[in-house]
């Protein structure tokens, strides 16, 4: 799940049609499609040949609709993901890939362990890449009134990759949201940072490993990637640690968080400077870590905190970082709890972007302020005690 899930993509103020970019009849949508291809320069008959096979997918839809995987807590998630048989495919494929990992290592400053860990949450290494029709699946989206600001441009980019021989909108298939190829590119991103990995003169995401992981680690340099960097570290707390302090909203130095206390579980720190923050996913009772100014690229990927924290702890094992101190947290809510809390914190005035029953960063900075409003460990992780004490 690539930027279509991450940023919402302004459309082009000129536009002429920008004003009704989603709903209606879905032939008269097409219709709109074409004109607005035409005034973006792309050929007519294109724009024609592109749209003649497109269909809506209620599947598509399904599956927007259909995200609770993402609501499980970074314990449960992690161990879904991580398996011994994962971890020892990524590190033969870091051998077998070697030469590519050390290129882009030279040329990006991106470990491979990165790489490896969106490879294999992606597609598991390729092996399944999705089979929706990706035309079909971005025209279906941008016609839905969810989010059309996200997938509407990224009809237009396919319809450019089409025009350049690089798209089939009656044959090629990815993931539900439109992206394509090992490591889950949408249209803009592959137009923008596609890149020949493996020197046979064009980009092919589906099938070279050589261009989906030059390509990828293109795309994470343009979401600002700081070359060499790591990205985060487990940690352990001293048993006087401030929990309010825990948290993306604070950042402090490295230099200052070792003087509160905090140290590397293994070894040294492995970044310096400012920018860093502490995180605890399932609160002070969980597993900690230190977070450094690239996990944040992380959310230009995918705006999950369960699927970043999962895939940054993982690309850390893949490079050698031990299996996490996992703690004894308290349990988490249900789906229906979870709702409950946001709704009880929206009534004490809290924005948590609606009572979806997901665990985003709104819905933590409310559990956040209110436990320390009730005088109770403010580590931002929601109990059954405090959804009782509301």
């Amino acid at each position: 799940m690539l930027r279509a899930l991450a940023v919402a993509l302004a459309l082009t103020a000129s536009c002429a049609h920008a004003e009704t970019p989603c709903g209606g009849s879905f032939s008269d949508f097409l219709a709109g499609l074409k004109a607005e291809a035409l005034d973006r320069g792309i050929a007519p008959a294109t724009a024609d040949r592109f749209l003649a096979s497109v269909q809506q997918s209620r599947a598509v839809l399904n599956r927007d609709r259909q995200q609770g995987f993402f609501q499980a807590p970074f314990l449960e998630f992690s161990r879904k993901l991580i398996s011994q048989n994962r971890l020892e495919r990524g590190l033969d494929l870091a051998r077998q890939y070697d030469a590519i990992f050390d290129r882009i290592e030279a040329e990006y400053g991106i470990s491979r362990g990165v790489l490896l860990a969106f490879w294999a949450f992606e597609t598991d290494y390729g092996a399944f890449q999705g089979d929706f029709n990706t035309a079909d699946a971005l025209v279906t989206l941008a016609h839905d009134c969810r989010r059309p600001e996200i997938f509407r441009p990224q009809v237009f980019a396919a319809m450019e990759l089409f025009a350049q021989g690089a798209f089939d909108p009656a044959r090629t298939t990815g993931a539900w949201a439109g992206e394509i190829g090992m490591v889950q590119m949408l249209p803009e991103d592959i137009l923008e940072n596609g890149r020949d990995g493996d020197g046979d003169g064009r980009v092919d995401l589906k099938t070279s490993a050589q261009d989906a992981l030059m390509s990828g680690a293109a795309m994470l340099a343009d979401l600002g990637w700081r070359p060499g960097e790591a990205w985060i570290e487990e940690v352990r707390l001293p048993e006087d640690f401030d929990w309010y302090e825990a948290g993306l909203e604070t950042e402090k130095s490295v230099a200052d968080w070792a003087a509160m206390g905090v140290e590397p579980r293994d070894g040294g720190f492995d970044g310096s400077g400012p920018g860093a923050s502490i995180v605890i996913p399932q609160g002070r009772n969980g597993p900690a870590f230190i977070a450094y100014p690239n996990f944040r690229v992380y959310f230009e990927w995918n705006q999950s905190f369960t699927y970043v924290m999962t895939a940054a702890y993982f690309a850390t094992r893949l490079e050698g970082a031990p299996i996490y101190e996992a703690g004894s947290p308290s349990p988490g809510l249900s789906g229906d709890e979870m709702v409950a809390l946001q709704e009880r914190l929206q009534a004490r005035g809290y924005d948590v972007g609606g009572a979806d029953g997901i665990l985003g960063a709104g819905t933590r900075a409310a559990v956040r302020d209110v436990q320390r409003e009730l005088g109770l460990p403010a580590d931002a992780w929601p109990t059954r005690a405090l959804l009782n004490r509301l």
